[in-house]
């Protein structure tokens, strides 16, 4: 008999891996009959990541969207499946304990069967919790081992997480190839491996598709013994994110394997509602270069979906750092050719931080440090000469432990500025705050809501929850949908004196998006301020747009002499964030 493939729609995925945000919940709910009548899907991602933060920044509640989105595929024999970060849970930063068992708890009582949990280091400690609490609220547990291609990401080595994981009362094992430079031949290996040690574990395979792997390493773990495999389907497919069923359902019926059936009516019908859902509004968030593949991503191995964020941060920088060439006589250069020097930095970078897999947030890290070494090498100083407080994080074991070691350089820099290595559990370094937090919902007159799932939202995302509460974020999209639709960018900095003073530079935000100046768990808006000297490569803010943090640098040495904006303020693309006045 022919081992039978079933299909999962990374429905999430799809939007997050193209643009800002997904569908809303009258959206969601007009697509979900078509996708059923397609059909050959068995399993849907349906939420986590960065989802019910979207849904906040709407103005719409998280919990109503998941328990409405979620029902018309529990109805129809469908399961649903989210995707959570571990220690980060489902945002960008580490999570205290108790709200992390809090969140299966909410989840599995809004109807979601499975959760698939990552950590970005790969390290099996922060998946303890995860299998543990899913297990706990009932959901099925699938264990993730965040892929990427180096001499010690071995097939022995995703076999350590594996037994790990399976150790701890994983149900299934993911293969999350969120860059998609896994190469195919190793992934099989790896699917063999999992198979002969647990036959009867359920495997599944996540490839992205941006430099090209993707669609042969899907025929490689399918013929490896995997069970499930991610897919997209048009407009949304390939680029930067998922092959389309169409063309994986025909290759594997080729290969002789059972596949479901596609009902290409209901398909076509489902690709125009996700076409008119982008020309409606999403797609004003949509990097068109999204759309492509690039086999560079194969020597880098930064994500597909960073590359939106990651091509605004090099326009921002860009003019700067040819100013600083033309100053000392050296030829300008292109956006492709810087690039090109970062995604070779990237590459000289990674093993120096100790090989962590480049996935959200280690991907920003890395990308980060590889950025600012440029910046100061084109002035003709060294690399590492600025490191911000998340990489430190990162590099002291903050996160979990790193794969590989570090560079002697790297510890070197660490011995200069005593700072300390971290060698316990991760999450022992953050405090449960529920209690502290529901009585903060109790004076506000807020409902904790059934289950306490409006107490998880606060306790995940409370920057978010309060804006939503307030009415200020719906007001706040709805203003900036109006922006984009009538292509009218306004101005709100304070008028500055550039024209006047040559000497007084601006440094504005290369997109929209939320600023901060610190995302640590006790954030400090007053870390940057008018009269603070600062250098080139230096960190103002980070900016926060497609789901990641971004570091605004400053391209100039100077003193700040006026800041526009505060803490958790939104900024609009070219709006001027502050003025430096140059040595």
């Amino acid at each position: 008999m022919s081992k039978e493939i079933k299909f999962s729609l990374v429905y999430r995925d799809m939007w997050q891996s193209s643009g800002k945000y997904v569908p809303r919940l009258d959206q969601l709910k007009r697509i979900a009959p078509v996708i059923i009548d397609m059909g050959c899907f068995s399993r849907i991602e349906t939420n986590g990541g960065a989802f019910e933060q979207v849904n906040l920044l709407y103005g719409e509640n998280p919990n109503e969207v998941v328990k409405e989105w979620v029902k018309p595929f529990k109805e129809a024999g469908i399961q649903t499946h989210l995707l959570e970060r571990a220690l980060n849970g489902i945002r960008m930063y580490p999570v205290p304990a108790d709200v992390r068992k809090l969140m299966f708890k909410v989840k599995k009582a809004q109807g979601v069967d499975i959760a698939r949990s990552f950590c970005g280091l790969n390290d099996h400690r922060n998946l303890e919790l995860s299998i543990k609490y899913a297990k706990e609220a009932g959901m099925i547990s699938q264990a993730a081992l965040s892929i990427t291609h180096s001499d010690i990401h071995t097939v022995e080595y995703y076999m350590g997480v594996v037994e790990k994981a399976m150790e701890y009362g994983a149900d299934e094992i993911c293969l999350k190839d969120m860059a998609g430079v896994g190469r195919p031949a190793t992934l099989g290996r790896l699917v063999r491996e999992i198979k002969a040690a647990y036959p009867d574990v359920i495997v599944q395979y996540h490839g992205h598709s941006g430099p090209g792997f993707s669609v042969a390493s899907t025929l490689e773990v399918a013929r490896a013994g995997a069970d499930y495999i991610d897919v997209a389907m048009e407009p949304l497919a390939w680029g930067t994110v998922h092959p389309d069923v169409i063309t994986i359902q025909a290759m594997l019926k080729d290969a002789g394997f059972k596949v479901p059936d596609i009902n290409m009516k209901a398909y076509m019908q489902a690709r125009a509602l996700t076409q008119e859902f982008i020309d409606d509004f999403l797609g004003y968030w949509i990097n068109p270069k999204n759309r492509y593949m690039t086999s560079l991503l194969v020597g880098c191995g930064l994500p597909g979906g960073m590359m939106g964020s990651l091509m605004a941060d090099l326009e921002g920088v860009h003019q700067g750092i040819n100013q600083t060439l033309t100053s000392v006589g050296k030829p300008t250069l292109s956006v492709d050719e810087l690039l090109v020097m970062l995604f070779e930095e990237v590459q000289y970078v990674w093993p120096k931080l100790g090989y962590p897999p480049l996935v959200t947030p280690f991907s920003q890290y890395v990308k980060n440090v590889a950025l600012v070494n440029i910046m100061f090498m084109l002035q003709g100083k060294g690399r590492f000469e600025m490191i911000d407080k998340n990489t430190w994080d990162m590099i002291l074991g903050k996160a979990g432990t790193l794969p590989g070691p570090l560079a002697p350089e790297i510890l070197e820099l660490a011995k200069q500025g005593n700072k300390e290595f971290y060698s316990g559990v991760p999450q022992d370094a953050y405090p449960d705050v529920l209690d502290e937090l529901r009585a903060e919902m109790i004076e506000k007159g807020w409902d904790t809501g059934e289950n306490d799932e409006e107490l998880f939202e606060y306790a995940m995302h409370d920057r978010q929850y309060v804006d939503y509460k307030s009415g200020v974020a719906k007001q706040r999209f709805e203003e900036e949908l109006k922006n984009l639709k009538t292509k009218v960018t306004e101005t709100t900095a304070k008028p500055s004196a550039t024209s006047n003073n040559p000497k007084i530079k601006e440094i504005k935000s290369p997109y929209m998006g939320k600023l901060y100046y610190d995302l640590s768990l006790e954030m400090d808006p007053q870390c940057v301020k008018c009269g603070d000297s600062i250098t080139v490569g230096q960190r103002i803010c980070y900016l926060e747009s497609y789901h990641n943090y971004q570091e605004i640098v400053s391209d100039f040495n100077g003193q700040l002499k006026e800041v526009f904006f505060d803490h958790g303020d939104y900024v609009d693309k070219d709006e001027v964030i502050a003025l430096v006045e140059v040595q």
